[in-house]
């Protein structure tokens, strides 16, 4: 496991909501009053993170429908358009991933593990051994980035509390590199012949979502 990541702490995901749950409640009130979110019933969330835009987006799922909730900027940002295709290339991955875990002691506060490379990433590899392609890939705190997704640490929080009440449902991470909603040209990417099958999956879920 990278230093980045090494656990430093003896926090579990229960003793940081006692800590954090209240007043992320209270921050988020408006928004889940307008979105419908109701904090005392598991809410299945959507994440969608914007490359080009340096925005993830969280929206709410019910039987209502689907609803954005709140969107939080980028605090930091590494490489460039496309994939995550090796470790060490400082890539944040673009597909449509799933949370594994949650991290209650990160070195950068909070984090939402990832589970990339996914089914579609080590499909397409060149590599015989996946753990080449790179792994431990979080949305986390504070404001740098070596391939993972910074929020900052107020953000992390409301994130990190509203993932934990959705984890009975399996919470989806679409991440993109723009906003197809909004611009449908796919960026060509050296390298590879395979983008515009992978940005086709990503616009496919994208079209899911109500526009903000």
């Amino acid at each position: 496991m990278p230093l980045l990541y090494k656990i430093k702490g003896k926090e579990t995901t229960e003793s940081i909501l006692n800590k954090i749950e209240n007043k992320v409640w209270k921050r988020l009130e408006r928004n889940m009053g307008i979105a419908g979110f109701k904090m005392d019933f598991p809410n299945e969330i959507i994440l969608a993170a914007f490359k080009e835009e340096r925005m993830l987006e969280v929206y709410t799922k019910d039987y209502t429908g689907i609803k954005l909730l709140k969107a939080y900027p980028f605090t930091a940002f590494s490489g460039v358009m496309g994939p995550k295709l090796k470790d060490g290339d400082r890539q944040i991955p673009e597909g449509i991933y799933r949370v594994e875990y949650l991290n209650p002691n990160s070195s950068y506060y909070l984090s939402i593990k990832i589970n990339y490379p996914n089914e579609f990433d080590q499909a397409k590899t060149q590599f015989s051994n996946i753990d080449e392609m790179g792994n431990d890939i979080f949305i986390h705190g504070k404001a740098a980035s070596i391939g993972c997704i910074a929020i900052g640490d107020e953000a992390i929080e409301e994130v990190f509390v509203l993932t934990q009440k959705a984890m009975k449902y399996e919470v989806k991470v679409i991440i993109s590199p723009r906003d197809f909603r909004k611009n449908e040209d796919f960026p060509l990417i050296e390298n590879i012949d395979w983008e515009n099958e992978l940005y086709m999956l990503i616009k496919e879920e994208l079209d899911k979502l109500k526009g903000k």
